[in-house]
């Protein structure tokens, strides 16, 4: 087939003098940073949904993206010419990864056994592509969410015919994530939720959806997929509750209902910002639990209170975001997936390209100032001689279990008062973390 994008070459590195806007200013994917290429690092991740199939409409207008590739018909053949076109777009951007949802992919049906049909037959040439172009899947997941009898939810509807669909739908995009090779499988609980606790069976919906979980893992033991299970947390949108709220609600819910073997966290920025929380804390909260596993990066506008999806292009952000996974030690079988959309002014085939490019440079600037950050090493001393207190002392037998509360009294009252507390100092570190930005 004639090439999409015939105007565009392949994307390559020119060093942040370059004046080309086609070109990455940072992101040199076989520069060694901290001891791992740049590629190794950040994993980037294109995904299938926003990039491809997003029309750029919103809730006062139609779409205005311009796609000359598609056809306008949800065919099973224009699904299949759609993956030819992402896989030029990701091969000349250079991007070793990508993702998607079971019905970005291929279209629905009207019925369970013509979807798995349709997913079939797009499959084979997923398949086709990634052999051909060497790009790999790093993750698949489920739309348990756009279609109408998902309105109540899935995992946790109130009807149970909605329950068992979906069960059927995860089991067979599990099973086409594990044939393309997928490093991870994600869940997204996009109506697991409710509007009302009026209506609502807050634990039996709970009870439901750890029961959809468990039953999850046993197929992924049953067909032999050997990657981690990621939830994503998000607080509302389109629920005005969702259970997967934020990191710590998350890693509650895999501990009250023992899955916590079994998955792991993929966080988004913008996801956390609408839970009033920052990225990083998000991040810092999953690690904190042994259960981050991967990255969404985007970014919303402060100005605007709903899930804008917004391309990351922010330096502080990436490298907040950075000194995270570098003091973690990096991902492994997750990435850095750019769950992000052009807006919807930006409705040109080579917007794509920019705003992908944008992701990938800033992520590549953080890298590189975190990783020159850890370096220098003030920021990590400054930490470790904050709590030097725990490191000997009552500090220690604390830490260690060897005292109560008699034994805590008994140093009180001998001590009298505590020792000076030290300053912060958190003006000096921001300007510590300027000076590498």
């Amino acid at each position: 087939m004639a090439q999409a994008f015939p105007d565009i070459g392949n994307i390559e590195y020119e060093g942040p003098q370059s004046k080309n806007p086609l070109a990455f200013k940072w992101y040199n994917s076989a520069e060694v940073i901290a001891g791992k290429t740049m590629k190794d690092h950040l994993r980037f991740s294109v995904v299938y949904w926003h990039t491809f199939r997003n029309a750029l409409s919103d809730p006062f207008g139609v779409g205005t993206a311009q796609r000359p590739w598609d056809d306008g018909t949800d065919s099973v053949e224009n699904a299949k010419n759609r993956v030819r076109v992402a896989f030029e777009f990701m091969g000349k951007l250079g991007a070793p990864f990508y993702a998607f949802h079971d019905r970005d992919v291929a279209p629905e049906g009207e019925t369970l056994a013509e979807s798995n049909k349709n997913l079939e037959a797009v499959a084979e040439v997923l398949k086709e592509e990634q052999e051909r172009t060497g790009i790999k899947l790093l993750w698949g997941t489920a739309c348990l969410f756009a279609n109408p009898r998902y309105m109540h939810g899935a995992a946790t509807s109130c009807n149970a015919d909605a329950f068992a669909y979906a069960g059927a739908q995860v089991k067979k995009a599990l099973e086409v994530t594990h044939e393309l090779g997928g490093a991870g499988y994600t869940f997204w609980g996009g109506r697991e939720g409710y509007m009302t606790l009026l209506n609502t069976d807050l634990k039996r919906e709970m009870d439901h959806l750890g029961q959809f979980m468990h039953m999850a893992v046993d197929h992924k033991k049953k067909i032999g997929f050997e990657g981690p299970f990621y939830i994503e947390p998000k607080p509302k949108e389109p629920t005005k509750h969702q259970y997967d709220s934020d990191a710590a609600a998350c890693i509650n819910f895999l501990r009250q209902y023992d899955l916590m073997d079994h998955f792991k966290l993929n966080i988004e920025t913008n996801h956390a910002t609408l839970a009033g929380h920052t990225v990083q804390h998000e991040l810092e909260t999953a690690m904190a639990a042994g259960a981050l596993g991967s990255i969404d990066a985007n970014t919303g506008d402060m100005l605007l209170g709903w899930d804008t999806d917004q391309f990351p292009t922010d330096i502080y952000l990436a490298t907040q975001c950075m000194l995270s996974l570098l003091k973690m030690g990096g991902l492994v079988t997750g990435g850095v997936n750019f769950d992000a959309k052009v807006r919807r002014e930006s409705f040109e085939p080579i917007d794509l390209f920019h705003a992908h490019i944008g992701g990938m440079d800033a992520f590549a600037r953080g890298l590189k100032i975190a990783a020159a950050i850890i370096e220098d090493g003030r920021l990590s001393q400054f930490v470790q001689n904050r709590y030097s207190s725990w490191d000997s002392g009552i500090g220690a037998r604390i830490e260690s279990g060897e005292v109560g509360f008699d034994e805590l009294e008994d140093y009180m009252l001998k001590k009298g008062e505590t020792d000076a507390n030290a300053s912060g100092r958190q003006e000096f570190l921001e300007n510590l973390i300027n000076e590498f930005i």
